[in-house]
C-alpha cells in the first residue's frame, strides 16, 4: 500500500479520521472512496450523545468519491457471502460496491463482523487500518484501539482461523 492508492472507507473511519483531525491529511494522501449509506450514516445520529462528532457536509465532497450501491449489488452480496447479512447498513453496503470492483484497491473498516465478512470474501490482504494509514501519510494523530493495527491483525487473524486453509 502506498500513497495515491484507492481505499474504500467505512463510515466508523470516516468520523474516528475527522475526530482526531487528520480527515484532510488522507484526503491529499489517497484516492478515498465510499458508498452513499456511509455518508449518510456520518452525517447522521445521536447529536445530544456525548463524543458526538459532526462531520461537515463540504468533508463528504471534496477529496471523497462517493458510489451508489443498488438492491442488485446488494443481493449479489447475499449471494457470495451468507455472513454478510450481519453487517451494518453502511458496511453492507460498502461491500456490494467493492464485490464488483476489479481495480487495485484497499479498505480500511473498525469492525469484527466486516473484517470477517471480508476474509470469506478473500480480501484479507486488502484490508488496512486507519493507524497504518496515517503512518503512510506522516499524520501525527492517535486513532482509538479499534483503529489500529495490531487490533485488525487480531481480528483478521480470529477470522482466518475460522475460514481455514482454503
Amino acid at each position: 500500500m502506498q500513497r495515491g492508492d484507492i481505499v474504500l472507507l467505512d463510515t466508523n473511519i470516516i468520523i474516528e479520521a475527522v475526530r482526531i483531525g487528520c480527515w484532510q491529511a488522507l484526503r491529499s494522501s489517497f484516492r478515498l472512496q465510499t458508498v452513499e449509506k456511509c455518508r449518510e450514516e456520518a452525517r447522521t445520529g445521536n447529536q445530544r450523545r456525548p463524543g458526538y462528532v459532526t462531520i461537515a457536509d463540504a468533508d463528504l465532497r471534496e477529496g471523497l468519491q462517493v458510489h451508489n450501491v443498488t438492491d442488485r449489488e446488494l443481493a449479489m452480496l447475499g449471494l457470495t457471502c451468507e455472513s454478510s447479512m450481519t453487517l451494518d447498513a453502511g458496511e453492507r453496503h460498502l461491500w456490494a460496491h467493492a464485490l464488483h470492483r476489479t481495480d487495485r484497491w484497499f479498505a480500511t473498516c473498525c469492525d469484527r463482523a466486516a473484517i470477517r465478512v471480508a476474509v470469506d470474501l478473500h480480501w484479507e490482504d486488502k484490508l488496512v487500518s486507519l493507524e497504518e494509514l496515517l503512518r503512510i501519510c506522516g499524520a501525527r494523530a492517535e486513532p482509538k484501539p479499534q483503529f489500529r493495527t495490531v487490533r485488525l491483525s487480531e481480528w483478521r487473524t480470529e477470522a482466518l482461523l475460522v475460514r481455514g486453509l482454503p
